[in-house]
């Protein structure tokens, strides 16, 4: 009876081991940084924006002198000039406006599109590693998950690094 006792024992040991489950966690936001693609997105958004700004603000010197100008003359001139100007004034004012919209939104867009190949470049790593690495899941370090074990846990952000290519 005691060996029927032990072989279940030790097959019910031998079952769970080979379907122990192996997890890992990984930290994107340190191997988004890491990467040149991230450094190269972020300059480019960095001159886009600044150009962005430079016409803003040329638009914006245009209507102040303008509107300088109209506010000298606005006494002398004749009432269907001056509701023309003034009509001048706004639509420039609205282009601004809507030129700033337009912008953010343009931003926007290529900011999604510049984090989304990268993004997709690193998950496409994650899901390697934890493919080759036998993980059942992989978490992210960052999401919100209230704990994740670091001791019962692999950290596999070196080895999506390495498979990016990144030290």
């Amino acid at each position: 009876m005691k060996k029927i006792i032990i072989c279940a024992i030790c097959a019910i040991c031998s079952f769970t081991t080979a379907s122990a489950q192996k997890f890992g966690h990984v930290n994107t936001q340190e191997i988004i940084q890491a990467m040149p693609e991230f450094a190269s997105a972020r300059t480019e958004i960095e001159k886009l924006t600044d150009q962005y700004e430079a016409d803003l603000k040329s638009m914006q010197e245009e209507l102040q002198k303008k509107g300088e100008a109209f506010e000298k003359e606005s006494a002398t001139l004749p009432d269907n000039i001056k509701q023309r100007r003034e009509q001048e004034l706004s639509d420039l004012y609205q282009r601004i406006q809507q030129t700033y919209q337009d912008n953010q939104q343009a931003l926007a867009k290529a900011q999604q599109e510049k984090m989304q190949a990268i993004t997709t470049k690193v998950l496409d790593a994650i899901k390697s590693i934890g493919q080759e690495g036998g993980y059942t899941y992989i978490m992210e370090m960052g999401s919100g998950i209230p704990y994740i074990s670091t001791t019962l846990s692999t950290d596999v952000t070196a080895l999506v690094k390495g498979k990016l290519g990144l030290k």
